[in-house]
């Protein structure tokens, strides 16, 4: 039997420009952080006792005989190419998928680290993340960036440049009482509304034109936010100021971004206090980090009181197996099958 634990994802900035087509031709630049919050993969070979021979259980469970006919794409997608058989899944999450975290991409990590695994073989963080990014993107046919699959296999805090070469991992250099700082000025609410983020990237793919110059904008403040974070000079509520202005950029990118609920709910945020903040993920729902200083807090809680509060602090370690229990597995014989 093997567990993996994968944490989820938060991205500050620079999100979008980690779109295939944009950073293929204008380069990219993401700063993202994975936080306490993970999925759970385990992952076994299922005994010869049952007239099915894979079990999945995750939001639904699936039984089946022919690993053609499973319904979750990535579930079905990474059993072939890892040539997995006879498996028992089930998946467990501390948040709700479709929530703007890379859930999904989390999950795509911790399995086929699972996989991996079970097999009796090490995949290392980058082997990890380019064949999770192969999955979702090329062998699922979702839409969307590279930056999830990432962050979910690396860990920690990050700077994330993309090239048509690929892409570069770039740990933060800030002290440990800064990032405490920063950790406990930020805010983050579940805005109950969850949605898919391969729909949200589809749907906004239409607005291209001005979605183009808005993300130019995006990309240049990822430098500016580094800067805020490493120079133990600047203001740090500077980070917050600028979390407001690329979400105001972000919302131009496509019409599927926000929605009144989702501006008044930020509205409220601010007018409480709170110096910045974005929607986390491709747009229209999930959770809302804020940037608010200690002071401030309280009364940010109240007016968002409707609204589940999800206290949180960074992490550092990535996907990794937790517990590790090889099991030797026998093919069937020709005949069985």
């Amino acid at each position: 039997m093997i567990i993996t634990k994968t944490p989820f994802r938060m991205s500050f900035f620079g999100g979008g420009t980690d779109m295939e087509s944009f950073f293929r031709e204008h380069g990219g630049r993401v700063l993202s952080a994975t936080f306490d919050k993970y999925c759970y993969v385990n992952v076994r070979h299922l005994p010869r006792f049952f007239s099915y021979s894979t079990e999945l259980s995750y939001s639904k469970t699936e039984r089946v005989t022919d690993i053609d006919d499973i319904e979750h794409p990535a579930i079905r997608n990474a059993m072939k190419m890892l040539d997995m058989h006879e498996i028992r899944l089930t998946y467990e999450a501390d948040l709700p998928a479709r929530s703007g975290l890379g859930t999904s991409s989390s999950f795509a990590v911790g399995m086929l680290n699972a996989f991996y695994a079970l097999k009796g073989k090490y995949a290392d963080k980058r082997k990890l993340a380019d064949e999770a990014i192969h999955l979702e993107r090329v062998l699922c046919g979702e839409a969307g960036g590279w930056q999830d699959q990432i962050a979910a296999s690396f860990g920690g805090f990050n700077r994330i440049d993309f090239t048509p070469d690929g892409y570069e991992v770039l740990p933060v250099i800030i002290s440990p009482e800064r990032k405490k700082r920063l950790s406990d000025n930020l805010m983050m609410f579940f805005t109950g509304f969850t949605r898919f983020s391969a729909d949200v990237q589809q749907a906004n793919n239409s607005a291209d034109g001005v979605r183009t110059e808005k993300l130019l904008e995006m990309l240049s403040l990822v430098d500016d936010a580094e800067r805020i974070l490493t120079d133990s000079s600047a203001d740090l509520d500077d980070f917050g100021r600028l979390l407001d202005t690329t979400w105001q950029l972000k919302r131009g990118t496509g019409r599927s971004v926000s929605t009144s609920a989702i501006d008044e709910i930020y509205e409220t945020g601010m007018k409480a206090g709170a110096l910045g903040g974005k929607l986390l993920g491709a747009g229209g729902g999930g959770f809302f980090v804020f940037y608010v200083r200690p002071e401030q807090q309280k009364a940010v809680r109240k007016a968002l009181r409707d609204l589940m509060y999800i206290p949180f602090e960074f992490e550092n370690g990535g996907t990794r197996v937790i517990h590790y229990t090889p099991e030797t597995y026998e093919p069937r014989e020709e005949e069985e099958l």
